[in-house]
């Protein structure tokens, strides 16, 4: 299977970004190489991971769970406003109400509940949501073959997202459930410790996953939108904004874009999966509903309770997550790809210059 997915990797259309120059080595009288003639000591080059190699996979995976872990728990005290709207409009009657009643009743220290299944479930999460999201954007653009792959990538961006986000849920699915329920339930739990054994003994094993379809109905629109959007505003706004070529951006500016791509992206992605997190957080919260009975009593309005924290939160969210990943793989060596150029032979065949 890695030797099947390692050989996709080599010949897929996103690997040429990444081509190694090589030099080629002399050799002198003595017999010793160098790669300057009359040098036999050649300069030290920084070494970049193999695009597609296993290393590159678990790099991207260890990107993941930084920019998904360190940022989701840092707005732990948004998030739990959040669904504390979501759940109760008529007690936290907006975002600085919210916020109000909440420290009024439990103190500074109660805008931090469930910050520990915030923390593991993010992380896991962005582990299998970037490192698949990479794995399957070889694959599937392999599949096509190099014009096509490029003709229909925003296609590949959207169907690789998809796919990863399905099996980041699985691993996100008992966390949130926690997560929610300490937040929204006065006295459940206090602690993600408190909070496992006791739904395990209420619910059984359903309690960490009765969520996942409706998890999977809004991480699944988010994630297509997130990786999808990010991918074009990028493109766009080298193309029209951006005064230079990417290639002359330094590293800082080109994080910059980075942000501002992520930011743009993040509030497309609040928007298409917020009616779907409103259902997750209802649901949570309701002992032996389904995701419909929630939605019905919901009703279309309900659904978008809490909407303007969710984008200010998303928002930034999405911005930071691409900003430390793409650090993370500027830091560790990673190749990033620059936006996607047409193949000369698409070039060739459509006449463009």
């Amino acid at each position: 299977m890695f030797s099947a997915l390692l050989d996709a990797a080599r010949n897929s259309p996103f690997k040429a970004p990444f081509t190694k120059v090589q030099c080629e080595p002399t050799t002198t009288e003595a017999g010793s190489t160098s790669l300057v003639p009359s040098r036999t000591i050649a300069a030290a080059a920084s070494k970049e991971v193999e695009f597609g190699s296993n290393e590159f996979f678990g790099l991207c995976a260890v990107g993941g769970i930084l920019s998904c872990g360190i940022t989701h728990t840092a707005v732990v005290p948004l998030d739990l406003v959040k669904c504390r709207l979501q759940v109760d409009q008529a007690k936290y009657k907006n975002l600085f109400h919210g916020f109000k009643v909440t420290i009024a009743e439990e103190g500074a220290r109660g805008l931090a509940k469930g910050w520990a299944p915030t923390f593991f479930g993010y992380s896991a999460q962005g582990a299998f949501k970037f490192g698949l999201y990479e794995v399957f954007k070889i694959q599937y653009a392999n599949m096509l073959g190099e014009e096509n792959a490029y003709l229909y990538r925003t296609w590949v961006y959207l169907a690789a997202s998809a796919s990863a986000e399905f099996f980041a849920d699985i691993a996100l699915s008992p966390l949130e459930a926690a997560k929610v329920k300490i937040q929204t339930m006065p006295g459940f739990a206090g602690t993600m410790r408190e909070a496992f054994p006791k739904m395990m003994g209420e619910e059984g094993i359903t309690a960490f996953y009765k969520g996942l379809v409706p998890l999977w109905c809004r991480q699944i629109p988010y994630t297509m939108m997130k990786f999808a959007c990010f991918e074009k505003t990028v493109e766009l706004l080298y193309k029209h904004v951006v005064p230079k070529p990417r290639s002359d951006c330094t590293k800082g500016e080109q994080l910059v874009v980075t942000f501002a791509a992520g930011y743009i992206a993040g509030v497309f992605c609040a928007v298409v999966s917020h009616p779907a997190d409103v259902v997750v957080s209802k649901l949570n919260q309701a002992k032996g509903s389904s995701a419909i009975d929630v939605a019905k009593k919901l009703g279309f309005m309900g659904m978008w309770n809490g909407l303007t924290p969710r984008i200010i939160m998303i928002g930034t969210l999405t911005a930071l997550q691409w900003f430390i990943y793409d650090g993370v793989k500027v830091a560790l060596s990673i190749p990033r790809p620059p936006p996607p150029e047409m193949p000369e032979s698409l070039k060739k065949k459509l006449g463009v210059e």
